[in-house]
């Protein structure tokens, strides 16, 4: 069942069923009203009844004719029963006479009054004291209004209740069908939107926020899909060049050496170069490699508690053995004196390959110009700046650079695979960090990374 059904279902039933339970409300208090009232109305005529009857002798009987006929309406089918009561016998005679219950007869002479009702007739009786004599006067009529007054306001409120119901019915679909057309549109948009036209978006509505909320969301999403379709097709191109040039030259040097047969140097001399092209190759493949399992975050690895600065400390040592020209200088001046700010949960071989990364491309592109490594911490990061004074990246370049294979078009005279900064990018994401890059084309570039502090009592 559609949701759509559904609300218009909901409200349907809700509303029949609060209509009913006020047209029933209505109708249980106006049936014991008309009841409580005319059992009032009997037992006043009963007792001008007995007034005029039996105390006769005391008063002028003649202000109770006027009253009765003047103020008093007739009722349907009226009867009066007047009997005086000596003792029980009286009683089986009253019986007899009027066909009257004798429970009722008793009740009303235990208690003063009692009403009764059988069939579409009701009886008010009352025990009236005169002359030392005991009385029971009893007044009987049908209740009009009960029967044909109240038969009609329960028509009224049926009637009503089922056409508020329609117009209920009608109002819910024209609603729910207005509230749902903004999400059929967004629906059948969506699915007009495909790889071939992943350039197509949802028109935004101005006048209803949470649909326009809706459509931002959906926007947002395939515009994210439209970025990793583009990224997918620029790792596509760009592995297809980098896995594509090594491959050639093996394949080129092969095809030379059997060509015509070759002297014992001149084929370790092409093995040389076929072995330095094959290792190009196992290079990028185990830099992709990091790059994918980095790139799942629910990976499983070991963390340990690791110092910022004797990492930075390893990662320098081991670049001096291989770049001896290098000009890499830490910047102790904003170092934290409490040794506990400085420590992280990390994995001590990622954390090594992330800061190697960034400062050999700060080496590499700086033409071994000073990089200055900065260690900052607060109450609950740590801060890192890697600063060169490099050929930098151009801006409009900029939102590419985490994409695997993407190299800026000023770096086409030095050797890389563009594969570093999206692998440092993940292991800093797996350790809960930041990491954010600027850049000025021939100024330099800054490399900032945030880590949180271990959690140490």
């Amino acid at each position: 069942m559609k949701t759509q059904l559904k609300i218009a279902l909901f409200l349907i039933f809700t509303n029949s069923l609060m209509l009913l339970l006020f047209g029933g409300s209505i109708y249980y208090f106006l049936y014991n009203y008309s009841y409580t009232d005319f059992y009032k109305r009997l037992e006043t005529r009963a007792t001008i009844a007995a007034k005029y009857n039996f105390d006769a002798d005391k008063i002028n009987a003649e202000p109770f004719k006027i009253i009765r006929k003047e103020h008093l309406e007739k009722l349907s089918d009226e009867k009066e029963y007047l009997y005086r009561v000596e003792n029980d016998n009286d009683l089986a005679e009253m019986v007899k006479k009027s066909e009257l219950p004798m429970t009722f007869l008793k009740e009303i002479l235990n208690k003063g009054k009692a009403t009764r009702q059988m069939g579409e007739t009701f009886f008010t009786g009352i025990r009236h004291e005169s002359n030392n004599q005991t009385h029971i006067v009893v007044v009987s009529a049908k209740n009009y209004y009960a029967s044909n007054h109240l038969l009609f306001m329960r028509n009224v409120i049926l009637l009503g209740v089922l056409f508020i119901a329609l117009i209920t019915t009608y109002l819910s679909f024209f609603f729910s069908k207005r509230i749902f057309d903004p999400i059929k549109h967004i629906t059948d948009r969506v699915k007009q939107i495909s790889k071939d036209n992943i350039h197509l978006r949802i028109e935004e509505k101005k006048n209803d926020a949470e649909i326009s909320q809706l459509i931002s969301t959906f926007n947002d999403l395939l515009d994210r899909l439209e970025t990793s379709f583009e990224t997918q097709n620029n790792f596509v191109s760009n592995a297809s060049h980098e896995f594509g040039t090594p491959l050639t030259s093996i394949m080129g040097e092969a095809e030379v050496m059997l060509m015509k047969q070759r002297s014992p140097e001149e084929y370790q001399q092409s093995l040389m170069s076929i072995l330095g092209q094959a290792e190009r190759l196992n290079q990028i493949t185990q830099t992709l490699l990091y790059l994918a399992q980095t790139g799942y975050t629910n990976k499983r690895v070991n963390f340990e508690i690791l110092r910022t600065d004797d990492l930075i400390w390893q990662v320098k040592e081991m670049i001096d053995k291989l770049n001896p020209k290098n000009n890499i200088q830490v910047d102790f001046s904003l170092l934290p004196e409490n040794p506990k700010k400085l420590k992280v949960m990390g994995n001590r071989q990622l954390l090594s390959l992330a800061f190697t990364n960034i400062l050999t491309n700060a080496c590499k592109y700086s033409n071994n110009k000073p990089v200055v490594v900065t260690i900052a911490s607060s109450d609950d990061q740590v801060f890192l700046a890697f600063t060169d004074h490099g050929i930098g990246i151009p801006e409009s370049e900029l939102p590419f650079i985490y994409d695997p294979f993407f190299r800026a078009s000023n770096t086409r005279n030095f050797e890389g695979y563009g594969i570093g900064l999206p692998l440092t990018r993940n292991i800093i994401k797996i350790h809960n960090g930041q990491l954010q890059l600027s850049s000025v084309v021939n100024e330099g570039t800054t490399v900032q990374i945030r880590i949180p502090l271990a959690k140490i009592p």
